[in-house]
């Protein structure tokens, strides 16, 4: 089997790091979750579920009466909510229990089936959300405009308030919000003061419990403000409003359980429909507030430790949401809920988030809060009788208030969807929740057609040139009037086109070039420019040549060259001028590399005006680490590339016929048979035209790295400062620019310790030309820093192999030649007939280059066996080496087989790396399937 190619890890399991498994865990490889054994209950989970059940006492009997339903419903689906859902759920803290969401959907229906056939609705919604959690579908729920979600939660709250309003003030509710509020002047003349003082207090100790300052408050706020108020509203009614209207829990006996539905079959699909998305949409949006609440926890909790070896482990961090898996324990929870006679289930926002403040660390704390739920339904029936309906109703009605969430109308007036938000809750308000639903779809789609029609065209004159600016999305609807526009310029003029938007359909595409080609023919220039200023390039499969996804490390500088304007005009009907030629192409597999020569080479001058050098050549461009790039002679078949880049590298400049670089062509270090021409060449730095200098291609850079990158890595970089640097490998690779170690390994800041010089060449200890450098930072990776394994990558083409096979008795005494020498073992190694060849799976080496480049891997990794510190942790078994080669022109890596790693395989071979090689070929799992 191959070795593990150095990759970023989010594991870190492995057979081979048992001296690390009790140390101190990898940053970016936290340990595996426990798995088995018993159900484990924390302490802090008891105090949490104790701390959630007072809140849903109060809240479940609460939201039943807000629904006319029997009171010990919402008991039951509080619950069985905390058990089943709290036991198969997706969301470890989310607790679920009757819902706010359903208040109003459930008193409607209640009101239309009777109380029998609402169970068997809610049996049914139940089990068409067990039905989309088995078909994946939870995050597809999530695709509504936040706009709708959060506006008919809005007008759900809007009836729950107008609803519970009435019962404050001693009286019933209507069956709809607009009955509500038409019979709410007539029920102010009819107000008796008991109840209403009774409410007022509920709310005032509600609003205000929370506030209370200083040490006493932190204290007091143990205590759920819900919880609270019902009982000091409890106990002052006791004693002033003996009358008051109180909760009245009807015998067990007389309990009513569901019934077969009885109705049109067309309403009844509709009331389960309308049920399951409701309380999906409002279970799923509670499970991603828990993730948000439990990761600023744990955030919080991370930055109050001072290091990581003082003060008690933190929690381990609870995991991400499963979605499908909380939307198919929801199902089951309404399924078993209806079938017991409870209310419909769903996770509530309120309970889930005092669950996490709380200190809640598992699901323990949701299941514990159901069976005290449950012992409360047997035992303390009692004590549930003397709460007043006022401080319930109170209660629920601030609840609804809270549902009205100003930070999201704020978010979404940000995001211009306002009307689509006050749409949806008029329609809730309105016409009931399904239907407000589909207003709200209906407006978000009113909405997205006009943005999307609607563009805006300014013409303005600066300098002789005519600035058209064009924002938003250009649609055929727009084509009418940017042609009309078009048209009125001057056709002699010089056009700055500034396309500002995301999209253009194919009837605007065409008009703008047939205007193009057309002014371009009358005399006139166009230039186009995107949001940024930026210009744009024709054709665009050219563009995207320049602008990919990897543009980072591609060694190429399209704005490199020189354009007055900045931008590129066009040249001719056909092809602007300034188009990015596309990239060189892709070499065969099995095809070799030029040999990267050790000498820079002259730099052709800049275009003239007629995109020719003054040497008659036309414009190159420089590598991105500052090494000057010429024209390369291909020694094998004669023949003469011209303005070639490195293998996999565009052209930047356009090529013309006949013409050829005046530059004189550096040799490579030494011949080997490859290249001609003598190893004392020195470039002409005086004939060395004015260019862009080495500071404005790091400044630039920099700045690039500041605007683009440095806000996604600031938060990893800050966290790794402030633990130091714990790498898994240590990366002995050749310092060619056309090695990237971060792109060909997929690794990260903090994954990799690297060391490149010229060769990939590992000294070996106490050698007469041993070099410290190498060996400090072996020493250091290996002892200090602890790492798992070492990597010797080299790659093809390599000039430091190249020049070794062309060296003879009368190399120069330069530090380049001294360092090579260290690269002699390596030619006697691939000379002796002791050692087998080494070689690329499935085929011989192209040339000797590339069989010197695979040969000294093996080598240096026994100069590597040579160190002490690298004997050691090979002999206790807790050290890896590998061995790796890059083909550049193939962008392909291979890997040394294990045997030859481990220092006592036969053959030296390496081993294609395909794209679906096992993430982690040392985790006991992918082991077993691997060699399965």
């Amino acid at each position: 089997m191959p070795a593990c190619v150095p990759t970023r890890h989010d594991h870190s399991s492995r057979s081979s790091r048992s001296p690390r498994s009790s140390g101190i865990k990898r940053p970016h490889s936290p340990p595996p979750p426990h798995r088995g054994g018993r159900f484990r209950i924390a302490g802090t989970d008891v105090s949490a579920s104790i701390t959630v059940f007072l809140l849903a006492i109060p809240m479940s009997l609460g939201l039943a009466v807000a629904m006319d339903a029997p009171l010990e419903a919402g008991l039951i689906s509080a619950a069985v909510g905390g058990i089943v859902a709290g036991l198969l759920g997706g969301t470890p803290l989310q607790v679920s229990g009757p819902s706010a969401g359903l208040t109003v959907v459930t008193a409607e229906l209640i009101q239309v089936y009777g109380w029998r056939t609402t169970c068997a609705i809610t049996i049914g919604a139940g089990l068409l959300q067990i039905l989309l959690g088995s078909l994946r579908a939870a995050r597809s729920a999530l695709a509504v405009s936040p706009a709708i979600v959060h506006g008919t939660l809005a007008g759900i709250g809007v009836a729950i308030a107008l609803a519970q309003l009435h019962i404050v003030l001693g009286g019933s509710p209507e069956s709809s919000a607009v009955s509500n509020a038409l019979t709410l002047p007539a029920r102010l003349e009819q107000v008796v003061p008991a109840a209403p003082l009774i409410g007022g207090l509920t709310v005032v100790i509600l609003v205000l419990w929370p506030r209370i300052p200083g040490r006493p408050g932190r204290i007091m706020r143990r205590v759920p403000a819900a919880l609270v108020s019902v009982a000091v509203a409890t106990a002052v009614a006791a004693f002033a409003a003996p009358s008051i209207a109180r909760v009245d829990l009807p015998s067990w006996r007389s309990h009513a359980l569901p019934e077969m539905p009885q109705g049109p079959v067309l309403g009844l699909a509709t009331a389960v429909f309308t049920m399951m998305l409701v309380a999906s949409l409002e279970s799923l949006l509670a499970a991603i507030a828990v993730d948000k609440l439990a990761a600023d926890r744990n955030s919080e909790r991370s930055a109050d430790l001072p290091g990581p070896g003082s003060g008690p482990p933190a929690s381990p961090p609870v995991k991400r949401s499963d979605f499908d898996r909380e939307l198919r324990a929801q199902g089951i929870a309404n399924a078993v809920s209806g079938l017991l006679g409870g209310l419909a289930v769903s996770g509530g926002a309120v309970r889930s988030s005092a669950n996490v403040r709380a200190g809640a660390t598992s699901r323990a704390s949701t299941v514990l809060h159901g069976v005290w739920v449950l012992l409360a339904t047997g035992l303390l029936v009692t004590a549930l009788e003397w709460i007043p309906l006022a401080a319930l109703g109170a209660l629920v009605m601030v609840v609804g208030i809270q549902m009205v969430n100003f930070a999201h109308i704020r978010n979404v007036h940000r995001h211009r969807e306002f009307l689509v938000y006050g749409a949806t809750i008029s329609g809730v308000l309105l016409f009931g929740v399904l239907k407000g639903v589909a207003i709200g779809i209906a407006a978000a789609v009113a909405v997205a057609l006009h943005r999307l029609a609607r563009t805006r065209i300014t013409v303005t004159e600066q300098g002789g040139q005519h600035l058209v600016v064009v924002r938003g999305q250009l649609t055929f609807l727009a084509v009418p009037r940017l042609n009309r526009t078009l048209g009125q310029l001057p056709q002699d003029a010089d056009v700055l086109v500034e396309l500002d938007g995301f999209f253009i359909d194919h009837a605007a595409y065409e008009m703008i070039q047939d205007w193009s080609n057309a002014h371009a023919a009358h005399g006139g220039r166009v230039f186009f420019a995107g949001r940024s200023g930026g210009r744009i390039a024709e054709p665009p499969s050219a563009a995207l040549s320049c602008c990919r996804p990897w543009t980072p490390w591609r060694n190429h500088h399209c704005h490199d060259r020189s354009d007055p304007a900045g931008l590129s005009a066009s040249a001719g009907p056909t092809e602007p001028a300034g188009t990015i030629t596309d990239p060189a192409p892709s070499p065969a597999p099995g095809a070799t590399d030029s040999p990267a020569p050790l000498h820079s080479g002259a730099i052709p001058t800049p275009p003239t005006s007629d995109g020719t050098d003054s040497t008659g050549g036309t414009d190159s461009t420089d590598s991105t680490d500052g090494t000057d790039r010429t024209d390369a002679t291909d020694s094998t078949d004669g023949t003469t590339i011209t303005g070639a880049a490195p293998s996999g590298q565009p052209h930047t400049g356009t090529e013309h016929a006949g013409t050829q670089h005046a530059a004189t062509q550096p040799p490579a270090l030494s011949t080997g048979g490859s290249t001609g021409g003598s190893t004392d060449y020195t470039p002409d730095h005086d004939a060395a035209p004015a260019r862009r200098t080495g500071g404005q291609r790091l400044v630039s850079g920099l700045s690039a790295f500041q605007r683009d990158t440095a806000p996604l890595v600031r938060e990893e970089l800050a966290r790794l400062a402030r633990e130091g640097q714990r790498p898994s490998q240590l990366f002995i690779t050749c310092a060619d620019s056309r090695l990237v170690t971060s792109m060909i390994t997929a690794s990260g800041p903090g994954d990799l310790f690297t060391v490149r010089n010229i060769g990939n060449l590992v000294p070996p200890p106490h050698s007469e030309r041993g070099d410290d450098s190498v060996g400090a930072a072996i020493e250091y990776a290996v002892d200090v820093l602890g790492v798992d394994s070492i990597t010797v990558c080299g790659h093809s083409g390599c000039g430091a192999m190249n020049a070794l096979l062309g060296a003879g008795p009368d190399t120069p005494n330069t530090p380049l030649w001294r360092w090579l020498r260290h690269g002699v073992p390596s030619l006697k190694r691939m000379a002796s007939k002791r050692h087998a060849w080494a070689r690329i799976s499935g085929r011989l080496p192209a040339d000797e280059v590339e069989q010197l480049c695979l040969t000294n891997v093996v080598q240096q990794l026994d100069h590597l066996r040579a160190h002490g510190s690298v004997a050691r942790r090979l002999a206790e078994g807790t050290l890896q080496l590998h061995g790796m080669y890059f083909h550049v022109a193939e962008a392909q890596s291979y890997l040394l087989t294990e045997g030859i790693g481990a220092g006592h395989g036969i053959d030296e071979v390496f081993d294609r790396v395909g794209p679906s090689a096992p993430y982690d070929p040392y985790e006991p799992a992918e082991l077993a399937r691997t060699s399965a």
